[in-house]
Parts: C-alpha cells; structure tokens; sequence
C-alpha cells in the first residue's frame, strides 16, 4: 500500500511535489510545473499540504 509523504531526497521547500511526484510515480518537476500552471489558491493548499503530509521515515 502506497502512502504520501513529503520527500526528503527530491525536495526545493518542504518536499510536497517531490512526494506529490513519487506517489504517482511521475518526474516531480512536472508536478511542480502543474502546481505553478493550476490557477486558485496554490500557496494556501501548499502550506496546508505541507502540515498535513507527514515527512518521508
């Protein structure tokens, strides 16, 4: 069973895209570039992201 984690390896901030990219097995520069492209509330959701999603063991 796959579970979300914040990446410890593949982080720029907090590691969410990183994590974001490595549960859905895609490179996690792409996720970061979607993340930038999606309009709405994106720092937001980040920062509660980043709180809720524990950090990778």
């Amino acid at each position: 069973m796959k579970r979300l984690y914040r990446s410890r390896s593949n982080r720029i901030l907090t590691g969410l895209c990183g994590g974001i990219g490595d549960y859905l097995d895609v490179d996690p520069v792409l996720v970061r570039l979607i993340w930038l492209v999606i309009p709405g509330l994106n720092l937001l959701v980040y920062i509660i992201g980043s709180i809720i999603v524990p950090e990778e063991l």
